[in-house]
């Protein structure tokens, strides 16, 4: 098939905060040298922002590295200034005094975002500076040289039909290439995936754990509404071996956001992270917040959750990974745009002297180096025990990670380590079934008024883009053995077990996918992958 192709020095995958500051800094390190620069960013949404979701409590570390008196300019922003950490029963809330919190749960200097605004933002200033920003383009496959470097990308076909045909309309995708490709596809990325198994990126590293965060921004009235306050929760309605736990964050404007977090290392089938979200709101000591108030937006993505032992190689011939491709966040402190912001400038500077240097297509070994002696690597260091010891429970973990921070300072002479999510799951037959209470409409709700408050939106007639690398799994060993946990641990109804003359047989609902990815995480067979469907399509969520 006959490609139109373009060619840049830099090319990014992926228009969140690591590709964006990736773009930036990029942009000001040419303007610095008087050099002229191509950088290109390709992202899978219509516009910048429209697939970005985060909790979000910001450390502004990075921003203002990258971009010295940027709130001046930027989105509005509100200042934490108040800490609130719950341990919840089921009709209890015992609060945590501030001084026995370790440094990691303290917000002060923080920032409250609506992220999705703010890349929206980042976008405006990179195109300010000469980068050349394509929305609504899905990066669909990856680009060889003949010497097995990275070239670049192929962006996905636009008007195929359900069975692959072309249909009317159709587009083949472009051919983009560069000297250097950076990924920052967010977590899971599905090409930073496939980086990883052909590059062999992960051999010496621990498998990657996540966590599916599940967010709703609600306008809550102003007796209930308090500027700056950042709660966290853990406990109730989660077992006690199961990680997780809720936050509630109080916007400017009568904005709260609220969300709640799941391992997706947790071991019962029966387990919905979406229900548990629903009920975690008519907490006695949670519930008022929301009461009388109105729930404007919904939606739900995969977060990296390993830490420093579970970072891969971020770098191969031709290229590199950023922000949350690579895994970056720091789960203890719940936080990643900082450090997406920051492996992305780390990623850029090592570009940038390698493009000066006339090179192409080799390692940018500056970046993995730069990333050692950097801050960064310092915080990851002294958390990096923190998701290995909830595996003890919450009461027991929690104990074990205050002695990790507060008397050894995170600097324990040992790693804890890692394993992959999609082993974790026990025969549903000998787990607890977990009844959830039926919404009430006003402050928990179901699944299609909520998918419907994403905005999500995929044309039908296109090839499916939740693939099953071998059909009778679902039934043959999901079904038998775990009871269809796909059916719950999708926050979006994607997957439904129907029955018909010949039987029991998984539906996809394509159409309803918020692009979180927990399918492909947490799958016990590995069966299911995700890859982008037709570019622009999916969530269109407005600054969450």
């Amino acid at each position: 098939m006959e490609r139109e192709s373009m060619e840049f020095d830099i090319l990014v995958i992926g228009a969140g905060p690591a590709g964006l500051a990736a773009a930036i800094r990029l942009a000001q390190r040419a303007r610095e040298a008087d050099r002229e620069l191509s950088v290109c960013v390709l992202e899978k949404a219509p516009e910048p922002g429209a697939h970005t979701l985060s909790g979000a409590v910001m450390d502004p570390r990075g921003l203002d590295a990258l971009l010295p008196g940027w709130r001046e300019r930027a989105p509005q922003v509100t200042p934490a200034t108040e800490d609130e950490f719950l341990f919840l029963g089921a009709n209890t809330a015992r609060r945590v005094p501030h001084a026995l919190l370790p440094a990691c749960f303290q917000n002060q200097g923080n920032l409250i975002v609506r992220l999705g605004h703010l890349v929206k933002w980042l976008a405006e200033e990179a195109e300010a500076l000469g980068v050349e920003i394509y929305p609504g383009f899905a990066a669909a496959d990856l680009v060889f040289a003949e010497d097995g470097a990275v070239r670049g990308v192929l962006t996905g076909d636009l008007g195929r039909t359900r069975d692959g045909e072309p249909g009317l309309g159709f587009e083949p995708g472009m051919e983009l290439t560069a000297r250097y490709t950076l990924f920052a596809e967010g977590c899971r990325g599905h090409l930073g995936k496939r980086l990883e198994a052909h590059f062999g990126l992960r051999e010496g590293a621990d498998p990657q754990t996540y966590g599916i965060g599940i967010k709703e921004l609600w306008e809550v009235l102003p007796d209930h509404h308090r500027p700056g306050r950042v709660t966290h929760t853990a406990g109730w309605p989660l077992a006690n071996d199961t990680y997780g736990g809720g936050f509630i964050y109080h916007l400017d404007d009568g904005l709260v956001a609220t969300g709640f977090v799941v391992g997706l290392d947790y071991t019962n089938p029966w387990l919905s992270p979406f229900n548990e979200f629903q009920r975690f709101k008519t907490h006695p000591a949670l519930r008022p917040i929301f009461a009388g108030g109105r729930r404007i937006a919904y939606g739900a993505r995969a977060i990296a959750a390993g830490g420093l032992q579970s970072l891969p190689k971020t770098v191969f011939p031709g290229g590199a990974l950023i922000g949350d491709d690579a895994g970056y966040l720091n789960a203890a402190r719940i936080k990643g745009i900082h450090a997406a912001i920051e492996s992305g400038m780390l990623g850029a500077d090592a570009a940038f002297e390698a493009v000066c240097a006339d090179r192409h297509g080799d390692e940018l070994d500056a970046y993995p180096a730069a990333f050692r002696d950097s801050a960064l690597h310092a915080e990851l260091a002294r958390t990096r025990n923190f998701k290995p010891l909830m595996k003890l429970g919450l009461v027991a973990g929690s104990l074990a990670f205050g002695i990790d921070q507060l008397v050894l300072r995170g600097r324990a002479p040992w790693t804890l380590h890692n394993r992959a999510d999609h082993t974790s799951l026990r025969d549903a037959a000998v787990c607890p079934r977990v009844d959830y209470p039926a919404p009430d409409g006003q402050v928990s709700f179901d699944l299609p008024s909520s998918v419907f408050l994403s905005n999500t939106n995929h044309t039908e007639d296109q090839p499916c883009h939740l693939r099953l690398q071998d059909a009778t799994v679902p039934i043959a060993l999901n079904l038998t053995r775990y009871a269809a946990p796909e059916q719950r641990y999708c926050p979006a109804g994607v997957y439904e077990i129907v029955e018909d003359a010949a039987g029991p047989r998984l539906q996809i609902n394509a159409a309803n996918c918020v692009h979180c990815k927990s399918c492909d995480i947490k799958d016990p067979a590995q069966n299911i992958e995700w890859v982008p469907p037709q570019g622009g399509e999916g969530p269109i969520y407005s600054g969450m």
